[in-house]
């Protein structure tokens, strides 16, 4: 079973949210957002069995804002700390009439533990995570092999992983723990890197990545289906 680190992959910051966006979380969120702190059943939020995305740290929403608008016949879940980039989705959400798309305010390692079972989603993402890239907060960053371990038991079999990093060794760091997990193989040839996928649009971390020269790196991996046991 996995054990909550003490150690959050996150800080919580008092940022600027805008007239919006708090209304936002306050009208909205009953909408789109889930509240319930026991078990989560998935198909009743959704009130439909259809193809399940998960988005752990979803920013501003770009990725799964989109995704939502464009594959309706496929559910998404989003989760997210900041409350900015909620408030923000919330604002999208209501725009598109996305009722595919629900959103949780929460450490996404929590939600993972507590909510989510085991086989839930064909699809997680997470892209541009918190690098914490000075070497003494290393052990903040949020792939780590336990990390890794709790994803794949939240995808169905055969379901895709998808990483993404501007900052390269934190792509290399994911890419040796995600090789070395049990219950994952590289959709990779070579068991590196893969190319962005068509569907991500540039996020606002990805281009300022860019802004400051940094390359991305892209990862993807398929949950392996167990051997049948007689």
């Amino acid at each position: 079973m996995y054990t909550p680190r003490r150690i959050r992959s996150f800080v919580l910051r008092a940022g600027r949210t805008t007239v919006a966006q708090e209304r936002a979380l306050v009208e909205l969120w009953p909408a789109f957002g889930i509240e319930s702190r026991g078990p989560l059943d998935l198909g009743d939020i959704f009130g439909r069995l259809a193809p399940r995305c998960l988005e752990i740290g979803f920013g501003a929403g770009e990725v799964i804002g989109h995704l939502a608008e464009t594959h309706s016949d496929r559910d998404y879940l989003g989760i997210e700390v900041h409350r900015a980039g909620v408030g923000r989705l919330l604002l999208r959400a209501q725009q598109g009439g996305l009722r595919n798309l629900r959103l949780i305010c929460d450490d996404a390692v929590d939600v993972l533990c507590e909510r989510i079972a085991d086989d839930s989603f064909d699809e997680v993402l997470v892209f541009f995570p918190d690098p914490w890239h000075k070497k003494r907060h290393h052990k903040r960053r949020l792939i780590d092999a336990e990390f890794t371990t709790l994803l794949t038991a939240k995808l169905r079999p055969h379901g895709t992983l998808r990483l993404a990093t501007d900052w390269q060794d934190y792509a290399e760091q994911m890419l040796k723990v995600c090789n070395a997990a049990a219950g994952l193989a590289s959709l990779s040839p070579d068991r590196t890197y893969v190319n962005r996928p068509d569907f991500r649009p540039a996020t606002r971390f990805e281009r300022r990545g860019e802004r400051l020269g940094h390359g991305v790196w892209d990862l993807a991996y398929s949950k392996i289906e167990p051997p049948v046991t007689s």
